[in-house]
């Protein structure tokens, strides 16, 4: 089946973002010149995608507004002769099309990914998580969905992390089949680094196919109150194989202030109108205040 469709879990508080996040969706907060966001639906819409469903809350109507036409907007610019800031706004606004459903409750990143089932049918279809930005020549998803086709099986993608950090992931126990690809043998949420069973953490990117809806249908709550994507996971593999991968390009958790920060200079270097002025702004910074 062809692949068109993807989620977008975009219903979290932002915590770890207050209080910037306290009136702004964290996933709206800009990396450089563009929202956070952007750059995970940019790479979907790269890999083929065409619609994006966003699995929204209350107050954040500002990111389907973001992804919108804005008519006045663009009168405005129009009218005032700018004509590059015209076409970057048209560009957003014609990126994809967008479909939003509610997430009433938190009840965890499996519970989010049902609100979105009524939609999906017996599709298979992408999940990508908008604190994951992931920046390469071609998108991470893409990777996912090539394995898909061959397959025909769930994807994860996984990237290998220090021991000491694998508690703040899933984990897959696995099989390597080469090229970066690896049968799934089990999924553990978030493992104390003396029983992970691997380092290979899951990264927020998947390729689900209707079985894993079916699954989390009837996945319990856990301790907290809420419904695992990963559990719902392991219940798919008693039914049906699943395959990770690592894939391209670098990532950065941009739900963390510290990697946003890294993520905000290495962007802005990169950047083709700013890259140059802002390198030249770090280097007579740096000589100014770290030499003796």
């Amino acid at each position: 089946m062809m692949l068109t469709r993807a989620v977008f879990p975009v219903a979290g508080f932002g915590t770890r973002f207050l209080p910037a996040s306290k009136a702004i969706p964290k996933e709206l907060i800009p990396l450089v010149d563009k929202p956070a966001l952007q750059y995970v639906v940019e790479e979907a819409v790269a890999a083929g995608f065409t619609t994006a469903i966003f699995v929204t809350a209350e107050g954040k109507a500002a990111i389907e507004d973001h992804f919108d036409r804005s008519l006045r907007l663009e009168a405005f610019l129009a009218e005032k002769g700018k004509h590059q800031l015209l076409r970057t706004v048209q560009e957003v606004g014609n990126l994809v099309e967008v479909v939003a459903v509610r997430q009433k409750q938190a009840l965890g990143l499996g519970h989010a990914v049902l609100q979105a089932a009524s939609l999906l049918g017996r599709e298979p279809f992408a999940v990508l998580l908008g604190d994951d930005v992931i920046v390469g020549e071609s998108p991470a998803i893409g990777r996912l969905a090539e394995v898909h086709r061959q397959t025909g099986a769930s994807v994860v993608a996984v990237m290998e992390v220090p021991a000491a950090e694998i508690s703040r992931y899933g984990c897959v126990a696995a099989e390597p089949l080469g090229d970066g690809v690896f049968r799934v043998n089990d999924l553990v949420e978030k493992p104390a680094p003396e029983v992970a069973p691997s380092r290979w953490a899951v990264i927020g990117r998947y390729i689900l196919t209707p079985t894993v809806l079916e699954e989390l249908r009837s996945t319990p709550p856990d301790a907290s109150g809420e419904i695992q994507l990963t559990e719902g996971l392991r219940r798919t593999l008693r039914r049906e194989p699943i395959y990770a991968c690592t894939f391209p390009g670098k990532r950065y958790d941009a739900g963390n202030k510290g990697d946003f920060l890294r993520a905000t200079v290495e962007l802005g270097l990169s950047h083709p109108e700013l890259g140059e002025a802002f390198r030249n702004f770090l280097e007579d910074l740096a000589r100014r205040n770290f030499q003796p």
